[in-house]
């Protein structure tokens, strides 16, 4: 594992976008929610994800050039047509929608169908906390959860995000999957040579593997939940629900029809709708009560679980956010840690897009930082 300056990273995947054909300001927006990824410590949803969606868009998944549509809205409400967009600008653009709309009504919900994945929940949520708002944010993802019980992959890791300001204490940030693990938490134990974690993954025929590379044959993660003697009928109901709101609320497609994010599957004929679909929330929170009379409450919130008696002494009851949130001090200081097989994926993008000598000099920085 070797470390690189997030911000030659960032720069590095803005010059792929646009390669692509990307304008500046897409390509910059694209690769703020990729490098926050890398910085907040979820490495599976990063500059790993790069080449995923370079071959979405030469495939002709993803457009670059097209523009989103509303076509349907109330003084609170919106839902908007993606047109096959980056779906990492277009939930920014949605979620801009909703704070503009709760500034005048006090809360409001965007719903996006037609786009593609959107990168960690957690930034676009957060976008809400600057207006002293509550930010929330869903979508539906590649099918690659069995419901409990089953062996069909039907559902998507299907994360939330729900982003509450505080006062005086960092704020409140949750950011999760639906399912047991993302996919890409397989990944990064594949490119470790690692095995999984009994409870997260099963093969074709519902049996508990640790085979992290499973789902290339047929298995499947499990829901939030792990086996059903552990209650993973609520992480299926958790993810019913966003595919739910996401999906069939928005027009999107849902269940086994969500276009996958991964190559190894294929997109299912006869789709009841168009694309991935995400919900965007915001809530003002002087609509429900004194802002300053909330904050307060919310720092005295996070205090008390702050205080919590932790079961081994050398360690603190967390918050929230607060990994991640050290996780991206930490990086921008010491850099972000990057595989050798990241590395690889990376040179063979620059090779691609004639970038050879900016990743070399990116990996020059790399080795004077290692």
């Amino acid at each position: 594992m070797i470390k690189v300056q997030h911000q030659s990273l960032q720069d590095f995947i803005k010059q792929v976008f646009q390669k692509l054909g990307a304008s500046e300001n897409l390509a910059a927006k694209a690769s703020n929610v990729l490098i926050a990824a890398d910085l907040r410590g979820i490495d599976s949803h990063g500059v790993a994800r790069l080449d995923g969606f370079v071959r979405l868009i030469e495939d002709g998944r993803i457009s670059l050039k097209s523009q989103s549509q509303l076509k349907h809205e109330t003084p609170s409400t919106a839902n908007i047509d993606a047109h096959k967009g980056l779906g990492l600008v277009v939930a920014q653009n949605a979620m801009q929608v909703a704070i503009k709309k709760a500034e005048q009504v006090g809360s409001a919900w965007v719903a996006v169908y037609n786009s593609s994945h959107f990168g960690i929940a957690a930034y676009h949520a957060m976008m809400a906390l600057p207006h002293n708002m509550i930010g929330i944010a869903m979508t539906n993802a590649s099918p690659l959860v069995a419901p409990t019980g089953s062996t069909d992959k039907l559902l998507g890791t299907n994360p939330m995000a729900f982003a509450i300001p505080a006062k005086n204490q960092p704020h409140f940030v949750a950011d999760f999957s639906t399912s047991a693990a993302a996919n890409g938490k397989l990944e990064i134990l594949q490119r470790a040579n690692k095995s999984v974690p009994i409870g997260l993954v099963q093969d074709k025929y519902g049996n508990e593997s640790k085979d992290p590379g499973i789902l290339k044959d047929e298995g499947a993660l499990l829901p939030l939940g792990s086996g059903s003697e552990y209650s993973s009928h609520k992480g299926y109901c958790l993810g019913a629900v966003v595919d739910i709101l996401t999906g069939v609320l928005s027009g999107a497609n849902y269940g086994p029809w969500v276009p996958p994010f991964v190559s190894f599957l294929d997109e299912k004929q006869g789709q009841p709708g168009q694309g991935i679909g995400h919900m965007l929330g915001a809530l003002r929170v002087d609509a429900f009560q004194n802002k300053e009379e909330f904050l307060d409450q919310m720092d005295r919130w996070i205090t008390t679980f702050r205080k919590a008696n932790p079961i081994h002494p050398d360690q603190v009851v967390q918050i929230p956010g607060d990994s991640e949130r050290l996780s991206n001090a930490n990086r921008k200081k010491q850099g972000i840690p990057l595989s050798t097989k990241v590395i690889q994926k990376l040179k063979t993008l620059s090779t691609k897009f004639q970038l050879d000598d900016q990743l070399d000099s990116l990996i020059n920085k790399i080795k004077a930082n290692s």
